[in-house]
């Protein structure tokens, strides 16, 4: 039988998604809990793929993984059993049952994510770890001009991570709105980001030379200027992880799964940190 599950964690104190010899991985801590539900030999785990890695400090909201496995329980039971043993900043948000032929990774049509920063003269303190920073004013019209030279199939490369490992630099950016929540010096913005699939990095790239815009150190056509260049020297430097949140893949509604990870069902829209 093979499982989708969908995960919800805080990556504050993990090294990632990825699982690395240290241990200290969401996806570590995912598998040891499943092996323990499962009643599997001490020291054995469930091996698991993800529709997205996240790296160090990044959050999910709707990680979706799959599983094959040979023990026959309710899907209800997966979920409450496995966080029985996953620590406090992990949950399974649910547990469904899905065709041998579906792939996390590989049957998702697309990819979102959200960068919540805070504009502010004082650094996040409640809120460390959950929200990236500005301490100057930043000029929305301004980015979201930007925004709107970076949607459509495009070679990212000047936004990609020398460590990427992808097979192609071009991507289609479906999606990137920009929205305001509050007033005044003190506020917090929203990049809601949607694409086919995301180069290493490529968020992080896109939000340092969205906020250099902001900022009014570059005009909003200096965008298309590091698009053509190709490089990621031309890019402002990569921006904090604190504040970027994995929303999710989306899927055709033939798998099954949960209206908000269908093309079709009603997308959850981020309302603030989990």
């Amino acid at each position: 039988m093979r499982l989708a599950l969908g995960i919800r964690y805080n990556g504050q104190a993990y090294e990632g998604w990825q699982s690395q010899r240290s241990g200290r991985t969401v996806q570590d801590k995912l598998e040891a809990a499943l092996a323990k539900f499962a009643g599997l030999p001490a020291g054995s785990r469930v091996s698991t793929l993800c529709a997205g890695r996240t790296d160090a400090g990044v959050h999910g909201l709707m990680q979706v993984v799959h599983f094959d496995t040979d023990i026959e329980r309710d899907p209800f039971s997966w979920m409450r059993g496995t966080n029985r043993y996953l620590p406090d900043d992990i949950a399974v948000q649910w547990a469904h049952p899905v065709p041998d032929e579906f792939h996390c990774r590989a049957s998702a049509l697309a990819r979102r994510y959200v960068y919540v920063l805070s504009q502010s003269p004082v650094r996040p303190s409640l809120d460390a770890g959950r929200v990236g920073w500005s301490m100057y004013p930043l000029d929305g019209d301004a980015m979201r001009a930007a925004a709107a030279l970076l949607v459509g199939r495009h070679d990212f490369s000047s936004f990609r991570a020398s460590a990427c490992q992808a097979l192609s630099p071009v991507k289609d950016l479906r999606r990137l709105e920009i929205t305001r929540v509050g007033d005044g010096e003190r506020c917090r913005w929203h990049f809601e980001f949607e694409a086919d699939a995301f180069l290493h990095h490529m968020i992080r790239n896109l939000m340092g030379s969205l906020v250099r815009i902001g900022r009014g150190d570059e005009r909003p056509a200096w965008i298309t200027e590091v698009l053509e260049a190709r490089s990621r020297k031309v890019a402002a430097p990569t921006f904090s992880a604190d504040g970027l949140y994995f929303l999710g893949p989306l899927y055709d509604a033939k798998w099954g799964l949960p209206a908000e990870a269908t093309f079709q069902g009603e997308r959850a829209s981020y309302d603030g940190p989990p």
